[in-house]
């Protein structure tokens, strides 16, 4: 336990952001998570832990992660609040019917980048791709 602390502590520094004991909570608590989880998934599981917790502190604390780099927030045009725990390069399948997202390893889409500057100037900090469609769970509700 003692080195996880460590751990977010220097996290903390590096990020400039205070260190608290629900910070570490949420923090520990989104990187056990899988996939891309919504402030409301992340604080029924921190709630257990810290009970005395509030949605608006986890939104608060979340917002806070994203804003100071320690987390990415996937695309916002999605509808609600998802954040990155997978900090490896890839994009998404996101599914238009039910919403869910699921990561897809850069080399699947044939598509690596490789340039760190547009011919306009743009520098790229990174590369995001969305790929929209309908997920294999939805496509089976379809067609029953």
């Amino acid at each position: 336990m003692e080195m996880a602390t460590d751990i977010f502590r220097d996290l903390c520094q590096k990020h400039g952001i205070a260190m608290t004991h629900q910070r570490q909570v949420l923090f520990e608590t989104l990187q056990s998570m899988y996939g891309h989880p919504s402030p409301e998934d992340v604080y029924v599981r921190v709630k257990e832990k810290v009970p005395a917790i509030s949605l608006a502190t986890v939104y608060k604390n979340i917002h806070l992660f994203v804003d100071s780099g320690l987390l990415r927030e996937v695309s916002v045009h999605h509808g609600t609040l998802r954040v990155e725990t997978n900090q490896h390069p890839h994009h998404h399948l996101i599914c238009s019917e039910c919403n869910q997202i699921t990561d897809i390893d850069q080399g699947e889409l044939g598509f690596t980048p490789g340039r760190t500057k547009l011919a306009n100037g743009f520098k790229v900090e990174r590369y995001a791709v969305d790929v929209i469609g309908i997920c294999p769970q939805c496509q089976a509700k379809q067609t029953n």
